[in-house]
């Protein structure tokens, strides 16, 4: 066995060899992660396209694992997907179509306008799908369906950020009274948006989860699919820490996004969820921000991990643009003013 074999873990060598997989292969280089404790593999292989090894921490169940559960609800609708070619559940492993390294977040510093505007369409159509292939295949018994963003987990997440941003992050230090509002301000917004139209989610749609692959978007890391308010995957893609996009650019989408939903002639139903849905989408757009800068201090103070601290600005911006036009935000920007620049 070469040296470069030898500096791999057990776990993938042992997959090489038993797979017969080993023998085409020229090179194993290991990819940039996420913000899971999962590690990924590029394996060059002498003749044919290239793979993706996913290396979980433990061992699995690969009948019941997440991810492979999620994308047989996912191609089902049918999603584009990257295929599962192969599942060693015993070493952790599985074998993935390589869809490049392209994100849709990386694409876009050099696309033209008419690329950009092609491409987030496609990815709010994407959203469509799923919410309306979803409901159509609900009667699954995907884990998706068994688990939602229900007020305590809103409310955990936003908790989250109260510890890991605020106080980790920022070191503030919250008056007992200060911070018994503040939970009190939590529980009106996760109750609220627990109350929403709720469908099926991916949990994480955003530039950094979408891949262009031969010209088109694939949608990766969705095995924390999950039901929840239906404003979520639209909100994570155009309220996104990661790509700068214009109001004018996403009111149009949101205005497609809502185009894509109408069914039949207008129905007073209908009308009453369009006309509500800006305003449940910037709430929605609150808390997901929120939740994400609780993310990125966690990831910076607690695992000391400094690559997030660069998307923390337009994240803090989106926040502050939300409390600042949303009077019935008033009290929740107040308690925040003295920890967010911006808000007094």
């Amino acid at each position: 066995m070469s040296g470069r074999m030898q500096t791999l873990p057990d776990r993938i060598t042992s997959y090489l060899e038993r797979s017969g997989l080993g023998a085409e292969v020229t090179t194993v280089m290991p990819l940039t992660g996420d913000a899971s404790d999962r590690k990924y593999f590029r394996v060059m292989r002498r003749a044919g396209a290239s793979r993706v090894l996913a290396l979980h921490v433990e061992p699995f169940d690969a009948a019941a694992q997440p991810f492979c559960r999620v994308a047989e609800l996912l191609a089902a609708m049918p999603l584009p997907i990257p295929e599962i070619l192969d599942r060693a559940g015993d070493l952790g492993i599985l074998l993935l179509e390589d869809l490049g390294d392209v994100t849709l977040q990386a694409h876009l510093g050099a696309a033209p306008l008419a690329e950009h505007n092609r491409l987030y369409r496609q990815a709010v159509r994407l959203i469509e799908v799923m919410q309306r292939r979803g409901a159509e295949l609900q009667a699954s018994d995907a884990p998706p369906y068994r688990v939602a963003f229900d007020a305590e987990k809103l409310l955990w997440e936003l908790e989250f950020f109260t510890k890991h941003y605020l106080e980790a992050y920022r070191g503030a230090s919250i008056p007992p009274a200060q911070r018994e509002a503040l939970r009190a301000e939590w529980r009106r917004l996760a109750e609220h948006l627990a109350s929403e139209p709720r469908v099926l989610c991916h949990r994480d749609y955003h530039s950094r989860n979408l891949m262009l692959h031969q010209g088109e978007l694939y949608i990766i890391d969705f095995q924390d699919a999950r039901m929840g308010p239906d404003t979520y995957d639209l909100v994570s893609l155009l309220r996104d820490s990661y790509v700068d996009l214009t109001e004018a650019t996403v009111d149009d989408l949101i205005a497609y996004f809502i185009a894509l939903k109408r069914t039949g002639g207008p129905s007073a139903a209908h009308q009453a969820w369009e006309s509500s849905f800006r305003d449940r989408f910037d709430v929605m757009a609150l808390q997901r921000n929120l939740k994400a800068l609780g993310t990125f201090g966690y990831q910076t103070a607690a695992r000391q991990n400094p690559v997030y601290i660069q998307y923390i600005p337009r994240t803090v911006r989106h926040v502050q643009k939300n409390l600042t036009k949303n009077p019935s935000f008033a009290t929740l920007r107040e308690l925040l003013a003295p920890f967010i620049e911006g808000l007094s």
